[in-house]
């Protein structure tokens, strides 16, 4: 997939248009001979959060974007790919309610996660059939937050990694009205309050101003993923929480290995040790006193991005391959619906590490004057990959 990325990406003739406004002023990054460009912007206050989707560009930063015609196949990951990478044989129940939350208003969310689920013969999930729900962050089916283009294409991409994992759960969205912290822990609490069983979270902020709204991410016996974060070693809130299960990011291409696949530390993977919230009970790591991030991980790195029908305005959609852990997030979310999400927060994971692909090389580094495993993917636990990523649902 990485050269099919690459020559898309050079290529003019693939292009069906370009957006400038998503990620304006972004830096242009570059994994291999991928660029892509974060969605949201970087640098934000210490009471916000930024999402933490990356989209594919061309060499000056302009998204790509595909015209998917009746013989054509989307570029980056597919159900299918994400299903044999992972070893998921299950497709949930419709007893399973998964939540987004996200910032801010995507207009044709249940519209474009349709045709993602259309383009690849994943059952429909509508208002009309009872599978999908659109909330404000008070938890009401009306006034929606003003629309915001690159929060909607994170909130796309969680929609479709939902769908690709979970095809026949219930999906309800919850929009909070601003980017900052206390609307967003607001909207979490209106996720649970809606009788959620995983809720997906993918954004992150800074530890430091968190305390106050830790608690709206508790709650026990819901399974609550969050992004590690893009921008390789580093803490973030709510991945920091020891409520939530932290999820990091690799690098994922097929391989002739028996498993099918091989993956590495994606270099912009997030991870660190707390300096605000202690080291939960199930967690064992003896180079960190607070709670380390990440605990397991999956798929992030844009050059093995995935295949997401995104806005690319607020009145028009394509094809896109983002990457981040804004895709790790929802897809192991996704897999914890599959086992219908009712966990202890991370412990499962570490009953059964047996039971995870374990990535025992690549890096987020540097990290000077911390312990190896902080930032580098070693035997056992990581800081960037946790204790691996899914091999079927048994850790889940």
């Amino acid at each position: 997939m990485q050269s099919i990325l690459t020559s898309a990406v050079l290529s003019a003739g693939l292009l069906l248009g370009v957006v400038s406004t998503a990620s304006a002023g972004e830096p242009v990054e570059r994994s291999g001979n991928v660029y892509h460009v974060a969605v949201c912007p970087r640098f934000i206050s210490d009471s916000a959060a930024r999402c933490l989707a990356h989209i594919v560009t061309d060499s000056a930063g302009h998204p790509v974007f595909q015209d998917v015609g009746h013989n054509t196949t989307p570029r980056g990951y597919g159900p299918a790919d994400l299903d044999s990478a992972y070893n998921i044989t299950t497709q949930g129940s419709s007893k399973t309610i998964m939540a987004i939350v996200d910032a801010w208003s995507y207009p044709n969310a249940e519209a474009d996660m349709n045709v993602y689920r259309a383009q690849y013969g994943l059952p429909p999930c509508t208002t009309a059939n009872g599978c999908f729900a659109k909330y404000n962050q008070k938890g009401f089916k009306k006034d929606f937050p003003a629309f915001n283009l690159g929060w909607a294409q994170e909130t796309a991409l969680d929609l479709d990694m939902a769908s690709a994992m979970c095809p026949n759960c219930k999906i309800i969205l919850v929009e909070a009205k601003t980017n900052g912290i206390k609307n967003l822990s607001e909207s979490e609490n209106t996720a649970a309050a809606k009788g959620a069983h995983v809720i997906s979270n993918s954004y992150a902020g800074g530890e430091g101003k968190s305390p106050p709204f830790e608690s709206d991410y508790n709650h026990p016996g819901v399974a609550i993923t969050a992004s590690t974060g893009d921008g390789g070693y580093g803490k973030g809130f709510p991945a920091a929480s020891p409520h939530v299960i932290a999820v990091g990011g690799t690098h994922l291409v097929k391989s002739n290995t028996n498993r099918g696949w091989t993956e590495t530390v994606w270099s912009g993977a997030g991870s660190g040790c707390s300096h605000v919230y202690p080291k939960p009970k199930w967690q064992t790591d003896s180079g960190c006193k607070g709670r380390m991030a990440a605990d397991v991980s999956a798929v992030a790195d844009p050059q093995t991005g995935v295949a997401v029908y995104a806005p690319v305005s607020e009145t028009q959609s394509s094809w896109g391959v983002l990457g981040g852990t804004s895709v790790a997030a929802p897809l192991i979310g996704g897999i914890f619906a599959n086992n219908g999400g009712k966990v202890d927060y991370a412990s499962s994971l570490y009953a059964n590490p047996g039971a995870l692909n374990d990535v025992t090389s690549g890096t987020n580094g540097p990290c000077p004057g911390k312990p190896d495993y902080y930032c580098n993917g070693e035997v056992g636990y990581d800081g960037p990959t946790g204790l691996g990523t899914p091999n079927g649902t048994t850790a889940f």
